[in-house]
């Protein structure tokens, strides 16, 4: 009989698997060991960005309702000469949500004026904004898909007019992290008492980790429920609570590897505890100067709720905050289908000292360069006429403006026609919109992907380009 050679025993599983398969299984075991890293150090650790880039967080003042460009950044002296005249039969059927494709042409009752170094246009129903012209880029030949608010709204925020995708700040927690670990990295500042058309699923993760998701703060002065602990107890004891509920989470958990809503869950929970030490300072306004309130508009009656959350919105990026969204006019209040100048002259009112106070305290705090400031809604409105003196919404050819990292100031970039009502030159999709967002904070929007039912998603689908024009 031949004997059996001796074959050492393996001194662990670690030394088999590098040894058994030619070493492949190592290939396996080093795999599980970066996963293990990763949930280590928490979904929220910060990430490498694609390319090197000064952008540290976005604040996106989302004027929802649709604000009329042709009112505010474009202006068409055309559409004067021709007010009360049929849109010319050249422009074809044009389909709009009320109806209103055949409607006369309807004027603008606004002055404008060039403003700045560079001449930027705009017109006296913001006035505040106007004096930082020289740091504005406008795309005025913005465009997207949807007809109506709850599909639009759900596109400029996730890229597609249907439910179920991660919006954008969930993509840009995903792909950065958070340098601060004690606030969420994605907060949403929604206005009032009012519901944003769609809800929650505008700063959802879709088939992302649940994880990653905006943290929706309310209006006024406690805008964090339930951050503070009963008087009777300690933080030992909560310590102590907190382990415990983890305990039995991941007893739970083992069957259930991939449920993101337990790890969301878990997530929320480890978040809120060093959350009860940091954010009541965040979010206390009474810890800055009068002077800063009152260049904010927290004074007077029509400015105080959006100055209240710009505020906020700036001492939360001061702390690390990725990606704040603040919302002026939730519930479509922008929507100005019967009177274009009732409606725009109160939003306006509204929104445009609080933007420029937070232009301008962001400039003097030296995080301008650092922060990208989006200012817009989900669509335009239309030349012709709603009624006799509204107008309605319009998709086809519209104006969004951003301000500070990356992008050139005092510039207009893309033209709409001589009434504003199409993009006709320099178009940029909402996918080119999203892409450029995501260039200027140093990620790539076709790496940036996400593994899911055996496609890699990605915010901008299968489309999207840079507006490489506008880069500063």
């Amino acid at each position: 009989m031949t004997p059996i050679p001796h074959v050492p025993a393996f001194a662990s599983r670690r030394d088999f698997l590098r040894l058994a398969g030619s070493g492949f299984g190592a290939v396996a075991l080093a795999a599980l060991a970066r996963a293990e890293e990763e949930r280590a150090a928490g979904p929220f650790a910060p990430k490498p960005s694609h390319f090197p880039t000064k952008v540290k967080s976005v604040i996106f003042l989302f004027m929802e309702g649709g604000p009329s460009h042709i009112d505010l950044f474009d202006p068409k002296p055309e559409l004067q000469k021709r007010a009360g005249q049929p849109l010319p039969a050249s422009f074809g059927k044009v389909l709009t949500p009320m109806g209103t494709g055949g409607n006369k042409l309807l004027a603008t009752k606004r002055k404008w004026a060039k403003h700045g170094k560079s001449g930027l246009d705009v017109s006296d129903w913001l006035p505040k904004m106007a004096t930082h012209a020289d740091d504005l880029c406008v795309l005025r030949a913005c465009w997207a898909d949807g007809l109506n608010h709850v599909g639009s709204v759900c596109q400029m925020n996730t890229g597609s007019v249907l439910a179920g995708r991660p919006s954008l700040g969930s993509w840009a927690l995903y792909g950065l992290g958070t340098v601060n670990q004690n606030l969420p990295g994605y907060v949403v500042l929604t206005d009032g008492t009012a519901e944003v058309s769609g809800g929650a699923r505008n700063w959802s993760t879709g088939y992302m980790p649940a994880t990653y998701q905006g943290t929706q703060f309310r209006s006024g002065s406690n805008p964090v429920l339930n951050l503070t602990t009963p008087a009777d107890v300690g933080a030992d004891r909560q310590r102590e609570k907190l382990g415990l509920i983890a305990k039995l989470n991941n007893i739970h958990r083992r069957s259930r590897a991939d449920d993101s809503q337990l790890d969301a869950r878990q997530s929320a929970y480890e978040l809120a505890f060093r959350m009860q030490a940091t954010a009541p300072e965040a979010v206390d306004l009474s810890k800055e100067d009068e002077k800063t309130k009152e260049s904010y508009g927290l004074n007077a009656k029509e400015t105080a709720e959006f100055g209240h959350r710009c505020l906020l919105a700036r001492r939360l990026v001061e702390r690390g905050v990725r990606f704040v969204q603040v919302y002026c006019g939730a519930g479509s209040a922008w929507d100005a289908h019967g009177d274009i100048e009732g409606n725009h002259t109160r939003m306006c009112r509204r929104a445009d000292h609080p933007t420029a106070a937070l232009l301008a305290d962001l400039k003097q705090r030296g995080l301008l360069d650092s922060t990208l400031v989006i200012w817009g809604g989900e669509f335009g409105r239309t030349p012709m006429s709603e009624g006799s003196n509204g107008r309605d919404h319009n998709p086809y050819g519209f104006s969004m403006v951003l301000a500070g990292g990356g992008v050139k100031g005092g510039v207009t970039y893309g033209e709409t026609d001589e009434f504003g009502l199409r993009g006709i030159s320099g178009k940029a999709h909402v996918h080119d919109l999203h892409a450029t967002i995501l260039h200027l904070m140093g990620m790539d929007h076709e790496k940036l992907t996400f593994r899911h039912n055996g496609r890699d998603e990605r915010l901008t689908d299968t489309a999207g380009v840079v507006v490489k024009d506008i880069l500063a």
